[in-house]
């Protein structure tokens, strides 16, 4: 039996969704059962709607409501969108809880601490729940020091150079 991991993808460069998004696939494909919940992105973050088509092997979920990403909200929109972000972490504690997937993203939970919707307590709480899946991957801009006894495999992401202009 495969031991328990947590695995954290965090930093100001671009790709760590995808990179979570590469977990999901290569356990999908091993017959793991997997899912993505995804947070403060917006319903109209087109980039993953692809995901959809993945299903059911790989389950999709949004808890946003507003189109545009949290940070765009005012802060009264972003009052009324907080319960929805707050939902979606209930979800993922009802996924583990319950034993639902072998691999569960939570994409920019860690975000949740920066905007003040959840606690490091309330991730340290998620996490400690794993006895019910093989591996549970988060993303986030920023990385706690105090979570880092917590996670077994930790991935910086820098962004080095990007004259682009665009977002891929």
């Amino acid at each position: 039996m495969e031991s328990k991991v947590v695995q954290v993808f965090f930093g100001q460069g671009k790709g760590k969704t995808s990179a979570a998004i590469g977990q999901c696939v290569r356990a999908a494909s091993l017959g793991k059962r997997t899912i993505i919940i995804q947070f403060l992105k917006g319903t109209d973050a087109e980039e993953f709607s692809f995901l959809g088509k993945l299903e059911p092997d790989i389950k999709f979920f949004r808890f946003d409501k507003s189109k545009e990403k949290y940070s765009a909200l005012s802060p009264k929109q972003q009052e009324e969108e907080k319960q929805n972000l707050l939902n979606g972490l209930n979800f993922a504690k009802k996924v583990i809880e319950t034993g639902e997937c072998d691999v569960l993203v939570l994409d920019e939970v860690l975000d949740l601490i920066d905007f003040g919707i959840i606690t490091l307590n309330e991730i340290q709480e998620l996490i400690s729940l794993r006895d019910d899946y093989q591996r549970l991957v988060l993303t986030g801009l920023n990385m706690p020091d105090e979570l880092t006894p917590y996670v077994d495999v930790l991935s910086e992401i820098q962004l080095i150079k990007d004259d682009t202009g665009k977002g891929l």
